[in-house]
């Protein structure tokens, strides 16, 4: 079934109102995904190794994305399994069942692989063996990645906090309060570590800038306010990751704006309407966007206009767009990935991957394309000629 929007209620605050029926029940909505097309492929594409983990997120809308580290892919299952394996072959190096339910992950950053769980834990293990460091409790679910960095693990909780642990052995360092609407999204952006600071975005569509080692706010823009009479209509989610490139901060909001912010002191470059919740990438000149349609769109990452959109593959319910060589590749709720050109945005290429889909974006190392399927499927592709 097509991935959809799930809301995040909280029901202490609003008890018994009367919208929620209309909400949460009733007839369904949606758009029909747009049906695929037969393409003239460019270029072959093969699936060159796949490792069952067995459990996906099961329709959880958990993204749960591998993590890359020289040679190898580290990968975590909903049930509590994490493996390491070799990107060139997919030959196992180590594996561990932590038992956990583990929501999202994996991290990685000073020697540790990192997974947040749906219990509000945060677990640490080496990456060299895959021997646990240390797990540390936190304030409610993990729906981000943990990230870590001179010796500070950041973790986004979905009580709109932020807290950062001593990668050393899990001590709590600082914690950052945000709190969050009324109503929101399910699903949370990751934090981003760079120059010494944590960005991060809210479900109030503000993004933050934190001191890593101390936690001290060092600036708050606001991406997206929130307007409307209905709580959906007021949703301004930042759920998609902030990308940082070259001293500028890049972020989208749901039923907001693409922005691009200076790191040092979160100056704004420009902005333009757009809503996502899936998020972005970037390579050096442009900003790729997968937005709440399923269109994918181009733009200039000075200025923000436009260089193409492709709207063939409208309501697939597609993943961030991952760069890869000349092309963005997307992945989309009935496991097929699409290579799309960087240069006018039409479709190159086409391979089929975990038939149940695909939540979290692909990652490349090198050469190769990696992903993970929402039935815990692993899996590597690659280019292999040209047809």
């Amino acid at each position: 079934m097509m991935r959809r929007i799930v809301l995040l209620l909280l029901l202490s605050t609003l008890g018994g109102c009367s919208w929620l029926t209309s909400y949460f029940g009733g007839t369904d909505n949606s758009e029909p995904p747009t049906p695929l097309t037969p393409i003239k492929a460019q270029f072959k594409v093969e699936q060159v190794w796949s490792v069952d983990l067995g459990a996906g997120s099961a329709e959880r809308e958990l993204r749960l994305t591998p993590a890359v580290s020289g040679d190898k892919v580290f990968a975590a299952d909903r049930k509590g399994e994490i493996r390491a394996v070799k990107i060139d072959s997919g030959d196992k190096i180590w594996d561990i069942d932590t038992k956990a339910p583990i929501s999202a992950g994996p991290g990685f950053g000073d020697g540790l692989v990192l997974v947040g769980t749906s219990d509000a834990r945060v677990l640490a293990m080496h990456a060299k063996d895959g021997s646990q460091a240390w797990q540390a409790q936190v304030s409610s679910e993990v729906l981000s990645v943990p990230q870590a960095a001179d010796g500070v693990v950041v973790v986004r909780t979905v009580d709109g906090r932020l807290a950062g642990l001593s990668a050393k052995d899990g001590k709590h360092l600082w914690t950052y309060d945000r709190g969050v609407p009324v109503l929101t999204l399910r699903g949370t952006s990751s934090p981003v570590i760079a120059n010494g600071m944590v960005v991060a975005g809210f479900d109030n569509g503000h993004l933050v800038a934190l001191s890593l080692n101390d936690g001290k706010l060092l600036w708050d823009e606001t991406i997206a306010i929130p307007h409307g009479r209905s709580e959906l209509e007021r949703l301004v989610d930042i759920d998609g990751n902030p990308v940082v490139s070259d001293g500028v901060v890049y972020v989208v909001s749901y039923q907001g704006r693409v922005s691009a912010l200076t790191l040092d002191g979160g100056r704004l470059l420009w902005s333009r309407d757009m809503s996502s919740y899936s998020g972005l990438s970037t390579d050096a000149t442009r900003l790729y966007v997968t937005d709440e349609h399923g269109r994918v769109w181009a733009l200039d990452r000075r200025t923000g206009a436009s260089f193409w959109k492709q709207d063939k593959l409208e309501w697939r319910g597609l993943t961030a767009p991952t760069v890869m060589g000349n092309a963005v590749v997307v992945g989309d709720f009935e496991g097929y990935l699409h290579w799309l050109s960087i240069d006018d945005g039409h479709i190159m290429a086409r391979a089929r991957g975990d038939k149940k889909g695909f939540a979290s974006a692909p990652v490349v190392a090198g050469s190769t394309l990696l992903t993970f399927g929402e039935s815990g499927e692993l899996a590597a592709f690659r280019v292999v000629a040209p047809k």
